[in-house]
């Protein structure tokens, strides 16, 4: 059987409770949940409720979800901060005014009250604020760290101090057993008259009216200040919802009532309204599964453009070229760079170069009209050309190119001669050396 888990972020304690009822969403008794504490003691509360969320998870898998109370947008961003370094997913965050009137409506404790005041008095601020309870909106919303319950707890001790009766602690440790102390006094004020417990420092010994005679300013004050709170909302109320811890304390209800001229109501425990509140409005969270696209590509393949493409975009379909066939045309291309550059350097570019474009079954003659041609080796230095036989005869010139089905024996190359694949032999030249002549001896 599913279940739902509510949990509120205190600065003192993180409170999670269990509604008992399979489905949350009936009539609800105050006491129809099972709750659990865990007090703060050197620990970021943060992480403390992630963690503590994190064990009651892997205890009780039958719940299916979890709400977590927030009080301000800081304190909802360190929330998810501490959620997600545990790695938990499947929860929602609630604010606590509207966990605190959920409640309220599911218990009938603010039947007819269509606009309220929330005073919650916990142990490190008072937060008032105006709801209107059948949209949830918040109308005006302050708080004070001025009054809280650390503060009526620093006055009991320093009252305990100024009596005689304790002596001062020597140390850190010592003041925060004492402050523990006079918590505890406080809280056990809620149902008797008086209240006496040893301590190593010596008897906390305090009775109900020199309790509310110590904190009535105090108390005073904060009523005043949801007062003002109300002033500023503008908007009238009819009824006052007292939670958190402090609200035990019968004197608030009085004041409150006092200066307030409406109800004031103080459900029981009131000090897990909230997480009792954000109990009743877990929701499982709902993951979005992505369907995969049809003909969606394995992961780590390669899916060409075209393949993405629209019909109508695509370009017709391309001839894909192997390794070896693209470096042979490289190297084709390079050898004929090479031998052009050869054969315009020795005069012979225009009949190479054009030597395949005129594939006939005739040898290539050279024109008798055609001018002689000088190679010059050096600026000052210059070859007399031959004719146009005796060059033809000394150069012994490649013999033309036939097109025929069976390639022709390939000539023996000689020392001169280049032999490049799919191309004629070329005979570079001999270049006949220059004798210089001796300079003229130099006069005596």
């Amino acid at each position: 059987m599913s279940s739902v888990l509510g949990v509120s972020v205190g600065a003192g304690a993180v409170r999670m409770a269990r509604p008992h009822t399979a489905s949350p969403h009936g009539p609800i008794a105050p006491h129809s949940f099972d709750l659990q504490t865990i007090p703060v003691v050197e620990h970021q509360v943060e992480e403390l409720a992630a963690e503590a969320i994190g064990v009651t998870l892997e205890s009780m898998p039958g719940i299916a979800a979890t709400a977590i109370a927030y009080r301000s947008e800081q304190h909802a961003k360190a929330l998810r901060a501490a959620m997600a370094r545990q790695q938990l997913t499947n929860y929602e965050l609630v604010p606590e005014i509207v966990a605190a009137v959920e409640f309220a409506q599911a218990t009938g404790d603010i039947r007819g009250i269509s606009s309220l005041v929330v005073y919650d008095l916990g142990s490190s601020g008072l937060t008032v604020s105006v709801v209107d309870t059948q949209t949830r909106e918040t109308r005006h919303s302050e708080r004070t760290s001025d009054i809280s319950g650390d503060y009526l707890d620093s006055l009991i001790r320093e009252q305990q101090i100024a009596s005689g009766r304790i002596a001062h602690p020597p140390d850190s440790a010592g003041l925060a057993a004492l402050d523990a102390l006079c918590r505890e006094a406080k809280e056990q004020l809620s149902s008797n008259t008086a209240v006496a417990l040893p301590s190593e420092q010596g008897l906390v010994l305090l009775a109900q009216e020199n309790f509310e005679a110590l904190i009535m300013l105090a108390i005073e004050s904060s009523a005043r200040m949801a007062r003002d709170v109300i002033v500023r909302s503008d908007r009238p109320v009819h009824g006052v919802l007292a939670i958190g811890g402090c609200s035990r304390i019968p004197l608030i209800a009085k004041v409150l009532e006092r200066w307030m001229g409406v109800p004031v109501i103080v459900p029981d425990s009131p000090e897990t309204v909230v997480t009792r509140g954000a109990a009743l409005m877990a929701r499982p969270v709902r993951t979005v599964v992505q369907t995969p696209q049809q003909h969606a590509p394995a992961a780590g393949s390669l899916v060409d453009d075209d393949e993405l493409a629209p019909a109508w975009l695509s370009a017709p379909p391309k001839r894909r070229r192997g390794k070896r066939e693209i470096n042979g045309a490289v190297l084709t291309v390079s050898a004929l760079a090479v031998v052009a550059a050869i054969g315009l350097g020795l005069g012979y570019g225009p009949q190479v170069l054009t030597r395949d474009s005129q594939s006939s079954d005739h040898p290539t003659s050279v024109s008798p009209t055609s001018p002689p041609r000088t190679t010059t080796l050096d600026p000052q230095i210059a070859v007399a050309p031959a004719s146009t036989t005796e060059s033809a005869e000394s150069v012994a010139a490649p013999p033309p190119y036939r097109a025929t089905t069976t390639e022709p024996p390939s000539p023996t190359p000689g020392p001169n001669t280049i032999v490049v694949p799919g191309l004629p032999p070329i005979v570079v030249p001999t270049i006949p050396p220059v004798i210089l002549p001796f300079p003229p001896p130099a006069p005596r």
